[in-house]
């Protein structure tokens, strides 16, 4: 069966793809269907977000879908970027630029006043609702430098509660086993593969 993955991140599909490969279903991006329209992520929480990707592009291609919205929350900045993750350094926004403005913003902050939050909520839609929703979170906190080329995003940078490396210096095997992502699509499995059944 085919799934959509509400996403035009390679890197974001790429991983996805992964952690659902023993499922029986084929995931596609938006980036093999034309004319799907850009959402205004505008929702206050990831939750809202991920809803509305789902709903919106299941109801516009009448398929099977999959949204996630996730973001990084550092207890020193109240909680940001949270949702403005992906844009956190504004307009045009890199990895790279939201990396160093994290860094700028936590320069000479001590080690105790790092710490942080993955959180990832995987909406899943069909005929343009929603069927379920999934949420994981993993905590850590920030390093002083980028490290790693694994990964994407703030991968870099964080590093998880009880290790001493980053996500990025990570396999991805490895930081399947223990991602925000990762625990949050392990409930939205459970969700698909129930739904899979009405099918057969």
């Amino acid at each position: 069966m085919k799934l959509v993955v509400a996403t035009r991140n390679r890197d974001k599909l790429k991983e996805i793809k992964t952690l659902l490969k023993d499922l029986p279903v084929k995931a596609f991006s938006l980036n093999s269907f034309k004319g799907v329209p850009d959402i205004i992520e505008d929702g206050s929480t990831l939750e809202e977000n991920a809803r509305k990707k789902a709903a919106q592009t299941s109801r516009f291609l009448k398929k099977f879908v999959v949204a996630d919205d996730s973001g990084l929350e550092v207890e020193f900045l109240n909680g940001d970027p949270g949702v403005y993750s992906a844009r956190f350094s504004g307009k045009g926004a890199t990895y790279k630029s939201n990396n160093e403005k994290l860094l700028r913003l936590l320069k000479d902050i001590p080690p105790a006043k790092r710490k942080a939050c993955f959180k990832c909520v995987i909406a899943v839609a069909d005929k343009g609702k929603v069927i379920g929703v999934s949420e994981g979170k993993c905590n850590g906190k920030i390093g002083f430098k980028s490290a790693g080329d694994n990964g994407f995003g703030y991968d870099p940078l964080f590093i998880p509660d009880s290790f001493k490396k980053t996500f990025a210096q990570m396999s991805q095997a490895q930081k399947n086993k223990i991602s925000h992502r990762s625990i949050a699509l392990a409930g939205a499995k459970k969700i698909i593969s129930n739904h899979l059944s009405l099918y057969l």
